[in-house]
């Protein structure tokens, strides 16, 4: 699974959180390259810190900038690295923790923190692979090597509580158990949703029923489907619900114009899941990489857009 993020995303998302903690300027240097020995001053050290709030907020949900103009996938020295240690260390593989993507986020940010820091106290760095902080810190180095420190020492205590979150078999129980509330809910909602709010005052005050009705079609898009790929299915499973989350809003957008009636929208919805679990299990062939070898880029593009914040975008195998 590839793990790039387009830099026009990454710079889009980062200009908007900059915003939302009263970045006064957008064009500090970023913390994921290494910087050279300066000295900070106080508005520098400010625009420092709301980077780092940035950058912690986007690794909390899985995403990273990219670090070169060639994408990282599971294949990667790098990734195999990270894999092995885990499964030493673990017992389990990188794709079994419940947030891979974090993972493999703060393995690079510990890496790049560990080689400023050697840079910093002036520590030579002859070998590449594993780098530990005690090999990288040479002593001394003033404010910028402490900073660099504290940086380190946050990373590697959120990185042990990462590398011990396995994403066991009854969260994907819970998973789908959401999935079939949510199919049965939203039937009701669809086709007769009084029965579970004709009892509150403000289901007839602010006429409520047409909006329910057609939350319940679209609870397929923002509930059903999003549920099962929480699961991590993988070949024809997961390729059918990639195609299921692109065509239930689709035509929950197109399908008002043919009918008024929601329950036909839902029965539409669920044609749509059932076509694509239908499609893709009589076409797969069992050979994942050749498939998506073969898929033309706009494609690509779109699946890997639809990995974002499943576990699976940065670090997963393929």
């Amino acid at each position: 699974m590839r793990i790039h993020v387009p830099a026009n995303c990454w710079s889009l998302t980062m200009a908007l959180l900059i915003f939302v903690v009263g970045a006064s300027n957008a064009f500090s240097p970023s913390p994921f390259t290494t910087v050279r020995r300066r000295h900070f001053t106080l508005s520098e050290k400010k625009e420092t810190t709301i980077m780092e709030e940035a950058n912690e907020a986007l690794t909390s949900v899985g995403w990273a900038p990219p670090t070169s103009d060639e994408e990282l996938t599971s294949d990667d020295p790098f990734v195999r690295q990270i894999d092995l240690g885990i499964q030493k260390d673990m017992g389990v593989s990188l794709e079994e923790l419940l947030n891979p993507a974090k993972v493999v986020n703060l393995e690079r940010d510990l890496y790049n923190l560990r080689l400023e820091l050697a840079s910093t106290t002036g520590v030579v760095v002859e070998e590449e692979g594993a780098l530990t902080t005690e090999e990288c810190d040479g002593g001394g180095g003033g404010e910028e090597a402490e900073a660099l420190r504290k940086s380190i020492a946050k990373k590697e205590a959120d990185l042990t509580i990462e590398r011990r979150s396995v994403f066991r078999g009854w969260l994907k129980n819970v998973f789908l158990g959401q999935a079939i509330l949510s199919f049965a809910l939203s039937f009701v909602m669809a086709t007769n949703p009084e029965s579970l709010f004709g009892g509150f005052s403000w289901y007839t005050d602010y006429q409520m029923d047409m909006p329910i009705r057609v939350l319940g079609f679209w609870w397929w898009w923002l509930f059903v489907v999003p549920s099962l790929r929480s699961r991590r299915p993988k070949g024809a499973e997961k390729k059918a619900l990639d195609i299921a989350f692109l065509g239930t809003p689709l035509i929950s957008l197109i399908a008002p114009a043919a009918t008024k009636d929601t329950g036909i929208i839902w029965a539409a919805n669920f044609a749509v899941v059932a076509a694509s679990y239908a499609f893709a299990f009589a076409t797969d062939d069992g050979d994942d990489e050749d498939a998506e070898e073969n898929q033309p880029e706009w494609l690509k593009f779109v699946y890997k857009s639809l990995d974002f914040g499943t576990g699976r975008e940065r670090g997963a195998r393929k």
